[in-house]
């Protein structure tokens, strides 16, 4: 089922999430909701905030990714259910990052290169797996919103007054969009 995503100004996402267990109520089809709500939407990641349920799960899939001929990746697909960052490390680098909760804005975010990761996959079987790149990134960005934090979170302040009229429509509704929403004020 495809759900509405939560835009920018909604309370949940400046939630920080809590864990689930195993006999969480329909996680697999609330797994299989995400995906769907994802392609739909164009995304290449999701966390559960977005789909206004404020628990620590998201998923990624990077295949879009990898008809751009400046990423050398190997797509990945993945469900992250109470994710712990182990690291952060190599290189900062920037790269104009997106978020599906608010569209129409997009920014030159700086990321660290690699990540170390631990996480239950959707069979709750505990992983612990490193990721670079461009993959790094989009784990990165999604394990933010289960802190509450925003990618436009990451700009500086002249930019966040810049876009402050942007992001007020957002929350009003008034955006372009090709999927459904759910906005805050209106």
């Amino acid at each position: 089922m495809i759900l509405p995503i939560v835009a920018f100004g909604s309370p949940i996402l400046r939630e920080k999430c809590k864990e689930i267990s195993r006999s969480f109520p329909d996680l697999p089809e609330i797994i299989d909701d995400m995906f769907e709500t994802m392609y739909v939407a164009s995304g290449v990641g999701l966390a559960a905030p977005q789909i206004n349920k404020s628990i620590r799960i998201f998923i990624i899939d990077t295949a879009p990714f990898v008809d751009d001929e400046e990423n050398d990746i190997q797509p990945t697909k993945q469900v992250f259910i109470n994710p712990k960052m182990i690291k952060e490390e190599g290189r900062k680098w920037l790269f104009n990052e997106g978020c599906l909760s608010i569209p129409e804005i997009r920014e030159d975010i700086s990321r660290k290169s690699e990540i170390e990761i631990e996480f239950l996959d959707e069979n709750f079987q505990k992983q612990q797996k490193k990721f670079d790149g461009i993959t790094a990134r989009v784990i990165q960005h999604e394990y933010d919103h289960l802190d509450g934090i925003l990618f436009t979170d990451k700009i500086s302040p002249l930019r966040k007054r810049v876009l402050k009229g942007k992001l007020s429509d957002i929350s009003r509704g008034k955006v372009e969009i090709s999927y459904k929403m759910r906005f805050p004020k209106r």
